[in-house]
């Protein structure tokens, strides 16, 4: 929104300076973006008289003008313009000057062998308006002593651009802007007085508006004005055009757009003689075409509220008019429209056509609805005053009432939300200098909204206004606190971040990507998950919420396979859905990694990854976050996108309570089917919900090892066991033998077949035995053995193989 001081003194009476103005815009919220300085090259163009025309020698087109522009000597000047002639009063541009309308600076220049110092402007040429058919024409009886003087005014006010948010449509007319000022006391707000239409002729042009789903028109005003005589406006309306940087183009257009400027009042001009039997509002049929004033064709959707006659459209509601019914010069007969339209139905419609105009600007953030009338009475007063003619009577349609919004404020809650407080007074009077009508109770106020306030509709809002008007400086600063006395992140947020850290020093980089995936890829890890798909998505390939992190993440592996990269190992953390109600998510830490181990070393044989480096990292990881390793409970019941011999899952207790993790191969029709070029893919899943956050610290949870000084001794078991029994389960029996002295279990053989019945399994175990304390004799290993068979027989019912 650009503004002049000059103009906001229209509506404001005030000694304050420029600078202050500036400044208290800014305090009140009506933010300063810019303040631009008229140019001085401005300063050039000087009022002139023309002494002498001649033909020039070699352009039947030219004319050298002898010029008198208050010097001593007449000066040259070619001109093509058809109009220039002797004793006209004109405006010259000297060498140096620049044209405003293309920033082209004259010089001393021949043309056809004639030299022109400098040149006689057009309308055109200075934005004054349209208008190029000839130089301009100024009244000899106003400028006759003016002669050499500058043509533009030196005292012209700074142009102030100001950041209007989408929340404050009433300042964006001066009008509403100087309401604001002189609630603070800025200055004294003035209260013109409308002059209202006193006429005895009735509105000839019969106006409708259908009653249809999804009209977007609630009233329409008009009023015909007859026998005009459109013209040039006259200079105090072109100069508060050109003030702000609007281009004057005739009376009639520039009175519309200087009330929409001056009261936020968006209206319309119909050359009344090219409406075919009346106007119609109504929703629009999908393929109807109409050329706007932006001389562009638009095919319409349905339900666009569109301003149309028996003919067909004359123009898109509040947004933009036709070029069928738009006035020109001779228009005679002018109806003037002065509407209210459902700011959604603007927003949709603009953005379907991408059309961006002022009065859409205004329309799609609220206009004042009982601004109709003032509209028309002002316009119509204008037009009569410049272009004569014959006024209507206003007739307004419309298809609902306005009701001003009513709130019952409680004066204490001002205190509760700004910290301060002021007198119910001081309230009452901000509030009613804003335009509410205020009726007192005890301790609260009883408000009707000003109905150019559509943004102010619950008490909080109230509060706001108080503090904006009465001042933001009044809140009172509080400082933060120097000592912390509280940690910054909760247990669980530290467990989050400390998971990060723990995964990235194994090697694993960390991906981040959408909540949202394709179709296609999460189906092959949703199991019996219900897709959650996306209405509006932002492309049709994230078209619905991922049930599992590897629905990404196996996307982005497989691109880098695809860059080059062989060895991969990518995590993440995130949300997975499984449904679209609030709450239905969990938090998932997933990993991929894929290749080779130890690929091109000189110490060691390079080998596929395999689900043992993946259990290796779960198991790992979940011990770094501080669960006891000796209490975790491993079985191979996994979901359906792991391969099904190669993969495990995990709970923090026997109880399997909750699953901790799942680890393993991908299937691999999963890999054949997404085309992923490598030889081995693993990866896991950590449900860090079900992770209860341990009582240790996390920085102290880093594994601790103790060194023995004392040689160690290794053991090998044959147990012969049932073909079903989990060989996790041996393992926990043998450590609970000693946890002191037996320091590893490992499983090295699994064998079935020959000398083994076929519903067993023979499971060789190698056992790690050292003492912190003492070198063990053999009589402690013997004892130590012989306790080891007892305690698995006795427990599992194996049976040492011989």
């Amino acid at each position: 929104m650009k503004i002049t001081y000059d103009w906001l003194k229209d509506h404001l009476k005030t000694k304050s300076t420029e600078a202050q103005l500036i400044e208290k815009l800014t305090d009140i919220g009506l933010e300063v973006e810019s303040v631009e300085t008229p140019s001085s090259d401005s300063d050039f163009f000087k009022i002139a008289k023309i002494i002498k025309t001649e033909k020039h020698p070699d352009a039947d087109r030219l004319k050298v003008c002898d010029v008198d522009v208050g010097e001593k000597d007449l000066l040259k000047v070619v001109c093509g313009a058809p109009n220039a002639r002797e004793g006209l009063f004109t405006i010259y541009a000297p060498p140096g000057a620049i044209i405003p309308k293309n920033k082209m600076k004259l010089s001393i220049s021949k043309i056809r062998g004639v030299t022109s110092f400098g040149m006689l402007c057009s309308e055109s040429e200075l934005s004054l308006s349209e208008e190029s058919d000839g130089i301009i024409e100024l009244d000899q009886s106003k400028y006759n002593k003016k002669i050499g003087k500058k043509y533009f005014s030196k005292n012209q006010s700074n142009l102030i651009d100001l950041s209007i948010t989408p929340n404050r449509p009433d300042c964006l007319g001066v009008k509403g802007i100087a309401r604001d000022l002189a609630s603070t006391g800025f200055g004294k707000f003035i209260e013109t007085k409308e002059k209202k239409i006193k006429s005895k002729l009735n509105q000839k042009i019969k106006v409708k508006i259908n009653k249809e789903k999804n009209q977007g028109c609630t009233s329409f005003g008009s009023c015909l004005i007859t026998n005009i005589k459109n013209c040039e406006s006259p200079k105090w309306l072109k100069d508060k055009l050109i003030s702000i940087g609007q281009k004057p183009i005739s009376a009639i257009v520039d009175v519309t757009n200087y009330v929409m400027l001056d009261l936020n009042r968006p209206l319309h001009a119909y050359d009344a003689d090219k409406i075919n039997k009346g106007i119609i509002v109504r929703n629009s049929q999908k393929g109807e075409k109409f050329t706007a004033l932006d001389n562009k064709d638009y095919t319409l959707e349905k339900n666009m509220c569109v301003i149309s006659d028996n003919t067909g459209v004359l123009g898109l509601g509040g947004i933009i008019g036709g070029t069928r019914s738009g006035t020109e010069l001779d228009t005679k007969n002018v109806l003037i429209e002065s509407a209210y339209f459902n700011p959604r139905s603007i927003r949709k419609t603009s953005k379907l056509l991408n059309i961006d105009t002022d009065a859409k600007f205004r329309f799609e953030r609220g206009i004042d609805p009982l601004s109709i009338e003032q509209g028309i009475n002002r316009a119509a007063e204008l037009i009569k005053e410049i272009c004569g003619g014959e006024v209507s009577k206003i007739d307004i349609q419309k298809i609902e009432k306005f009701e001003k919004t009513k709130i019952e404020f409680d004066t204490d809650l001002f205190e509760k939300i700004s910290g301060f407080k002021i007198s119910t007074k001081i309230m009452i009077q901000i509030l009613k200098n804003l335009g509410f009508e205020i009726k007192s109770g005890k301790n609260t106020l009883k408000l009707q909204v000003p109905s150019w306030r559509p943004d102010i509709t619950q008490p909080i809002d109230i509060v706001e206004e108080l503090v904006r008007i009465n001042g933001y400086e009044k809140i009172e600063i509080i400082n933060p606190e120097k000592a912390r006395t509280k940690p910054t992140l909760t247990k669980t947020q530290r467990q989050f971040h400390f998971l990060q850290r723990s995964l990235a020093s194994k090697g694993y980089l960390e991906a981040i990507t959408w909540s949202f995936t394709d179709s296609k890829i999460n189906d092959f890890f949703k199991e019996q998950k219900k897709s959650i798909e996306i209405v509006n998505p932002i492309s049709s390939d994230l078209n619905v919420l991922r049930n599992s992190i590897f629905s990404n993440l196996i996307l982005y592996l497989r691109k880098n396979l695809d860059r080059g990269f062989k060895d991969i190992s990518l995590f993440e953390i995130g949300p997975v859905f499984f449904g679209s109600e609030p709450g239905e998510q969990e938090t998932v830490i997933g990993g991929l990694n894929s290749g080779k181990k130890s690929r091109l070393s000189w110490f060691q044989d390079e080998r596929n990854v395999d689900v043992f480096d993946a259990k290796q990292v779960v198991l790992q990881t979940l011990e770094e976050a501080g669960f006891n390793p000796n209490k975790l409970f491993i079985d191979d019941i996994t979901p359906n996108y792991f391969h099904p011999g190669k993969s495990g899952r995990v709970f923090l207790n026997k109880g399997k309570e909750n699953i901790a993790a799942y680890f393993g191969e991908l299937h691999p029709n999963i890999i054949k089917k997404l085309d992923i070029k490598t030889e081995a893919l693993i990866g896991f899943e950590i449900f860090m919900d079900n992770l209860k956050v341990t009582k240790k610290n996390l920085k102290d949870q880093k594994s601790k090892f103790e060194v023995s000084d004392y040689q160690k001794s290794e053991r090998d078991f044959a147990f012969v066991v049932d073909k079903n029994f989990i060989s996790q389960d041996l393992m926990d029996v043998i450590y609970s033998v000693d946890k002191n002295l037996i320091k590893d279990v490992k499983i090295f053989d699994v064998y079935e077949g020959e000398n083994i019945s076929e519903d067993k399994k023979s499971i060789a175990i190698n056992v790690t035995i050292q003492s912190n304390e003492k070198t063990l004799k053999e009589q402690d290993l013997d004892l130590l053995n012989k306790t080891i068979i007892e305690l698995v027989e006795k427990k599992t019912g194996a049976k040492i193989r011989s």
